[in-house]
Formats: structure tokens, sequence, C-alpha cells
């Protein structure tokens, strides 16, 4: 049965972002109807798939924080966490959380594919009876 998929990408680190993309992409069947929405950063996530939450069966959350000199990427990194799991309770809906939380570039690097794990887990989710 086809479903309807947002998937909310932050393209800060572009070519993290890219990576990210196909994988999640490539994990979802072909005979379903993908929007691809792009926001400056992860910050922007929740609240760009709240202003869509009734029009999708699912939805992806896609990005990278790589920590800094400051605090900064603890704050946006759980409130970013926060808001997309509760938009995802309180509407029963799932969202995959693939915005990857790095210390470096190498790590981003390295795990640029993560959005697969996080289109698996919306389909898994969505194939529940």
């Amino acid at each position: 049965m086809m479903k309807k998929y947002l998937i909310v990408i932050a393209d800060y680190y572009k070519d993290i972002s890219r990576g990210l993309l196909k994988s999640a992409n490539d994990s979802i069947p072909r005979y379903n109807k993908v929007k691809i929405i792009y926001v400056p950063g992860v910050f922007e996530i929740p609240i760009t798939i709240s202003k869509n939450i009734k029009k999708y069966d699912g939805f992806l959350a896609l990005g990278c924080v790589i920590k800094g000199q400051t605090p900064h990427f603890y704050f946006i990194s759980q409130s970013t966490t926060d808001a997309i799991m509760k938009l995802a309770v309180d509407h029963k809906k799932p969202i995959g959380n693939g915005i990857i939380t790095c210390l470096n570039m190498k790590q981003a690097i390295a795990r640029k594919k993560k959005g697969r794990e996080a289109a698996q887990a919306v389909l898994s989710v969505l194939s529940q009876s």
C-alpha cells in the first residue's frame, strides 16, 4: 500500500546531508510518495514536521550537528531530539531520527549513511498492524 513520506533535511553540512538523504531515499520503496523539504539547520526540523504532520504517514528528520567549542551542541541536539519524540508520540506517527551528532567531521563522514536506519525504522513502524 502506498504511503506518503516527508523528509526534512538540514543542509548546513551539504556533503553529509546528501549522504544521509541518499541512504534514506534508497530505503523507501519506489511506489511511495516522498517529499523533501530543506531547512537551514536541525533546530528547524521539528517545526517543519509539525506544520506538515497531518499530510504524511511517516517522516524522516535528517541532518548533522558537530560539536564545537561551546555547549550549543548539547542544547541543539537535546531540544531537537525531545521535540521530534514529542511530535511522534502526540500524533502517533513515526518520525525516523536520522540526525547524527558527532564530535568532529571525520565521525560525520563515517556516519553519513545513517539515513537508511532512520528510514527502516519508519517503515517498520508503519508496517505494524
